[in-house]
């Protein structure tokens, strides 16, 4: 009995070790994300060149997508070392494009709904590290209502329906919800055990904190559509 208390404290405490990287990571990609939002957002040379030329906005959008499934479906091949680059670039690439809600919403609405959006977040990975419910099939419902959504939104972006923007973001804000506490719980579930300082596990690590920026990111994205206050 006492091996095998033993042995359970042990994968607890390196499962908490992990999420710590996890979360570090994240963080700390959010950081960079924000620092570079704001200083594009404060140059008006810099967001004109950027935000205001289509081929530079779309190619760095285009760019983002490539570094996500770079990281996805290469991370086996390539080293701990250029997942963490790819990572960080990805986070600052975010961050050239993110830089537009601060020339649209008011930067007192976007640090409210930055810290509700934290907030809820908070709760919800909290929940889904925690609990013993198995939310698989309830993500898999998640990831098909992401995907109506995408659907959706670019159809949307040649409709250009207000009330149906509106009720995407609303439905959105449900889904990365959900997908925060499931995530999590996918994250904890597939962390290897016994791995712990390996190239592997820095790897781990990144794709986890990958994963639930992106959770966090449109998290905090529907909401401030949402509840956002537009400059005048």
């Amino acid at each position: 009995m006492t091996t095998m208390n033993t042995s359970q404290q042990q994968i607890i405490d390196e499962t908490s070790r992990f999420f710590q990287k996890v979360y570090g990571w994240m963080f700390f990609g959010l950081l960079i994300s924000g620092i570079t939002a704001y200083w594009i957002a404060s140059d008006p040379t810099l967001y004109k060149s950027i935000l205001f030329n289509k081929t530079i906005f779309y190619s760095l959008l285009f760019g983002e997508l490539a570094l996500v499934f770079g990281l996805v479906w290469l991370m086996k091949k390539i080293s701990s070392q250029l997942a963490i680059l790819m990572f960080l670039i990805y986070c600052f690439m975010t961050g050239l494009t993110l830089s537009v809600i601060f020339l649209v919403y008011t930067i007192e609405s976007i640090g409210q709904v930055f810290f509700i959006s934290a907030g809820m977040f908070g709760v919800m990975s909290v929940y889904g590290y925690f609990t013993k419910t198995d939310l698989t099939k309830i993500g898999q419902v998640l990831i098909m209502g992401l995907f109506g959504i995408v659907i959706a939104g670019l159809t949307n972006l040649f409709m250009k329906n207000s009330q149906l923007d509106y009720i995407l973001s609303f439905i959105g804000v449900i889904v990365f919800t959900g997908l925060t506490a499931y995530d999590t719980q996918k994250i904890r579930k597939s962390n290897i055990i016994g791995n712990e300082g390996t190239s592997e596990d820095t790897k781990e690590s990144i794709v986890g904190a990958l994963t639930l920026y992106l959770d966090f990111i449109n998290l905090f994205l529907k909401l401030l559509r949402l509840f956002g206050k537009r400059r005048r």
